[in-house]
């Protein structure tokens, strides 16, 4: 049978934990119903070619197998780029990318630091026929859609607070060998707010959430970790940020806290969001990933949390039946169909319209991670930049 879904094709640069994350995405499209388009991964490239042998046993369309990037930035047989790279190789390896006109999704979180970050921008603006987005699977998953649904409605009559946030807590064991996300030269001063931020802060930028000012407590809790040798050295970045921002709206002024924790205790990449209002709160985690919390409230009435257990809800229709549950690498392959549906269709043709972090998105997540630093320098409240 002749496959008549247009083909993509990605060569993906990174070949690590998201990496493969991606490549498993790609083998399991036919999971997804009814559409037009589909990835094909062509080439690949890490600085370690011992990563190489996964992909090559799973997927027998890859051409080209290389070291140096720029390899697959020359070749005619790739349209579109997955980019999991350290910060620090961000502004250069995304621009070229950007520059050899193939499109781009690249990781948080997008540049090591804010003049990176809009080096970056730069190059879009000057290829405005190239696809940039960032990767952000979580406000795929069905609960932070009911979320965000809620927010398009504007049902919470007053906000009260916003609360969002993603938890780690495998650094909490000081056995753990040191990686480059704890070193400031690869992973940037941002520490865990750079490579977490992106996850909690979606669905905020997307309302128009963006901060006008914030406090930042920063924690460095591990200061030494073993390296590869069993040698303790410094760990420099920071594991923990809490960060408790102003923002007003057109309509409204109110609180927000973000939390972007690696050592917290019992959390396996909690994340979560929780919006209360005087008409109407809702609250999700993926702790307890089947459950969407919502207060309905009318002046005079009861106060009483319902609890909805979730089953297979998706922007792109998939096989799996609606009882059935919701997973990460679900959430995934969501992020990647709206990756791929804007590319083949463009923000106005897409089957659905939530689409994937823009680096404007990016550009604002740098200016409040930027107003943080500043902040716990300062042990004051720090503007954040507008933006515009």
């Amino acid at each position: 049978m002749t496959d008549k879904r247009k083909p993509i094709r990605f060569g993906v640069i990174g070949l690590g934990l998201m990496g493969r994350e991606f490549g498993s995405a790609a083998a399991r499209w036919c999971h997804l119903l009814n559409l037009d388009f589909v990835p094909v991964i062509t080439g690949i490239c890490d600085t370690n070619e011992k990563m190489f042998g996964w992909f090559e046993s799973n997927f027998e369309t890859i051409q080209l197998k290389t070291t140096n990037y720029q390899d697959l930035l020359n070749s005619r047989e790739i349209d579109a780029i997955y980019c999991a790279v350290p910060h620090h190789l961000h502004q250069q390896v995304f621009i070229d990318i950007i520059r050899a006109g193939k499109h781009l999704l690249g990781e948080k979180p997008f540049g090591i630091d804010l003049a990176a970050n809009e080096a970056i921008l730069s190059e879009i603006q000057r290829q405005p026929n190239v696809l940039v987005r960032c990767s952000s699977e979580f406000p795929f998953f069905p609960g932070p859609q009911r979320v965000f649904q809620a927010i398009q409605a504007s049902r919470f009559g007053k906000i009260i607070e916003v609360e969002c946030g993603l938890l780690h807590s495998s650094d909490l064991n000081p056995n753990k060998t040191i990686n480059w996300k704890r070193m400031i030269d690869k992973n940037g001063e941002y520490g865990c707010m750079g490579d977490l931020g992106m996850h909690p802060l979606h669905i905020p930028l997307r309302a128009g959430w963006l901060p006008v000012s914030l406090r930042a407590m920063l924690s460095n809790i591990v200061t030494q970790r073993p390296n590869a040798h069993g040698e303790m050295v410094p760990c420099e970045t920071w594991d923990n940020a809490t960060l408790v921002c102003d923002v007003e709206s057109s309509e409204q002024t109110f609180p927000m806290t973000i939390r972007t924790y690696r050592i917290a205790p019992g959390e396996a990449n909690t994340w979560y969001i929780r919006i209360l209002g005087t008409e109407f709160s809702i609250e999700y985690s993926t702790k307890f990933h089947k459950t969407l919390r919502t207060l309905p409230y009318t002046a005079g009435g009861e106060q009483a949390w319902h609890m909805l257990d979730m089953g297979y809800e998706a922007l792109y229709p998939a096989i799996t039946g609606g009882i059935f549950e919701f997973g990460f690498s679900d959430g995934l392959l969501q992020m990647w169909a709206a990756f791929c549906d804007e590319l083949a269709h463009g923000r106005e043709g897409m089957m659905q319209p939530f689409y994937c972090a823009t680096p404007e998105e990016t550009h604002q997540q740098h200016l409040i991670l930027t107003a943080a630093l500043e902040s716990h320098r300062n042990r004051s409240v720090a503007p954040v930049a507008s933006g515009s």
